[in-house]
């Protein structure tokens, strides 16, 4: 969602607070480090996030701003069992060394700009989920060329191979944006909130059933599935030190209840905990 719109909601449909889930929220305690345990062999002892609105956590607290300690990939507390907390139930080394440069409005444009922050910060695993906002533009026609994300996702990756050599690169799928649509398009609540502006090139004329409006979808629905592609070829390109999740984030489907009911459009903390577990690697060797 890009930053102005974020604002806007903010200020129509929530009173921003300060605090975010109880540290025992819906996904459960958070799981804690042995202090006695041991680092498992391979798992990194420092993490950098990067991406858009999805990954700094808006919308998963109380209100449509970022809430990065609910965020699937570097979430410390509020339920969300993300990956930083999984890579340190085994290896305590990483505990408070993770970072979150994602930003709400960010475009592949915007992610050689963010590599630059992780080549800083000398992280060991930086997880990016970039793209939605690409296809979420307020016209179709302006959502951004597959040749174009690709040059701007090879830029970062090219930053992030000279500057962490051995950092190990998570490029996640962008999760199925148009199932939004599928799952929300009849809630009136949903509808009321996307008229304020959320992704136009999509969610415009919920309703409508009429042929222009159904292409509409699909074209958005295939440029999703064009980044994505774009995604794995420039992972394979990167070299071993990267890896794309397979397509997980997308296959994953979601429901009306893993949205947030501020403006039916970004994940709410299960959406987050479901997007953890999705995309997982589970192991470091690679």
């Amino acid at each position: 969602m890009h930053r102005r719109l974020s604002l806007v909601l903010a200020a129509c449909l929530v009173v921003a607070l300060s605090g975010c889930q109880p540290e025992n929220g819906p996904g459960g305690p958070s799981p804690k480090p042995s202090p006695t345990a041991k680092p498992r062999p391979g798992f990194p002892a420092s993490m950098a996030a990067l991406g858009d609105s999805i990954t700094a956590g808006v919308g998963a607290c109380f209100a449509l701003l970022p809430c990065p300690r609910v965020s699937w990939a570097t979430g410390d507390r509020g339920g969300v069992n993300s990956h930083y907390l999984r890579i340190l139930a085994a290896n305590p080394a990483i505990k408070g060394n993770q970072q979150n440069f994602a930003e709400a409005g960010s475009v592949a444009a915007d992610l050689p700009a963010q590599a630059r922050l992780a080549v800083q910060a000398k992280v060991a695993y930086v997880p990016v989920l970039i793209g939605a906002n690409d296809a979420c533009t307020r016209r179709i026609d302006e959502m951004t060329s597959a040749a174009d994300f690709r040059r701007s996702v090879d830029a970062a990756l090219l930053i992030l191979k000279a500057g962490l050599p051995g950092a190990r690169i998570l490029l996640v799928s962008i999760p199925d944006v148009y199932r939004v649509w599928q799952v929300a398009h009849t809630n009136s609540n949903a509808r009321l909130v996307w008229g304020l502006g959320i992704c136009q090139a999509l969610l415009a004329n919920p309703t409508s059933t009429a042929a222009a409006d159904v292409q509409r979808r699909q074209q958005f629905r295939d440029r999703v599935d064009q980044y994505d592609a774009q995604l794995a070829a420039a992972c394979r390109a990167y070299g071993s030190r990267c890896r794309y999740d397979g397509g997980a984030a997308h296959r994953f489907v979601f429901g009306l209840g893993d949205l947030s009911d501020l403006d039916f459009f970004h994940p709410n903390l299960s959406g987050q905990n479901q997007l953890a577990a999705a995309t997982y690697p589970g192991t470091f060797t690679w």
